[in-house]
């Protein structure tokens, strides 16, 4: 089950992310949206969407630092266990917490919102709930080891994920780690999982062409020559 669970699952999932997202280029190009629904309503979905969108940024970056960023990197610069640990709780709770607010409001304004709802698709109410686990569930096994530095996963949970991306992976590392950390993981490959097959697969898309798009060029018109133009034979100077 440890191989299963912490050496074969976690392929599975990124198997399932990029296949997902290679299908969904190719034969769901006009589906590859956030299919927003703020035409619908806008005053709650104003508050919601900021509240989610900024509190699962620095959860992500949170989770980024902690897996991929060896202790020895943040000793290196001055940052002890204590602090980092410190940091960690309170940072990463205020981060969840602002999330799961933002889920929270989502979910009720989809819920009490009649147009709303009748777009919700069996995809959204998947993703919500397995959503808002992961992030429930990280936040429960980080509050249920505060005593001293808490559990530090950067020993066993952060190896074992760098493992799988140089293709050596240890699921040993995984054989002793909290059940609650062990959960919180799995739901995390689920929602990674997901991600090409709902709505979060907008979070792959970047309007990067915008950088490199020709500039619209303005140009000031006589004020006498507003309104319709009468006709002229031959040719115009252009103006400025």
């Amino acid at each position: 089950m440890t191989t299963l669970l912490w050496g074969v699952l976690p392929y599975v999932t990124l198997a399932l992310l990029v296949a997902g997202l290679a299908w969904r280029h190719r034969y769901d190009k006009f589906g590859w949206t956030t299919r927003s629904s703020q035409v619908y309503e806008s005053r709650l979905l104003n508050i919601a969407s900021p509240a989610f969108h900024y509190g699962i940024l620095f959860v992500l970056v949170g989770h980024l630092v902690g897996l991929f960023i060896p202790t020895s990197w943040t000793d290196a610069v001055g940052v002890n266990e204590r602090t980092y640990h410190l940091f960690s709780l309170y940072g990463g709770t205020a981060a969840g917490i602002v999330t799961v607010g933002g889920i929270a409001l989502l979910i009720y304004r989809r819920r009490t919102r009649a147009p709303v709802f009748r777009a919700t698709t069996v995809n959204d109410k998947l993703m919500y709930l397995v959503l808002v686990a992961a992030i429930v569930l990280g936040m429960v096994a980080k509050l249920s080891h505060t005593s001293g530095n808490g559990y530090d996963y950067r020993q066993s949970i952060a190896p074992w994920a760098r493992s799988l991306f140089t293709l050596s992976p240890d699921p040993d590392l995984m054989a002793g780690v909290p059940v609650l950390y062990q959960v919180h993981a799995v739901f995390g490959m689920a929602l990674i999982a997901l991600v090409p097959y709902t709505r979060l697969v907008h979070m792959f898309s970047a309007p990067v062409q915008y950088l490199f798009r020709p500039y619209v060029v303005y140009r000031s018109r006589d004020p006498e020559q507003l309104g319709p133009r009468p006709e002229r034979r031959g040719w115009e100077r252009a103006g400025s």
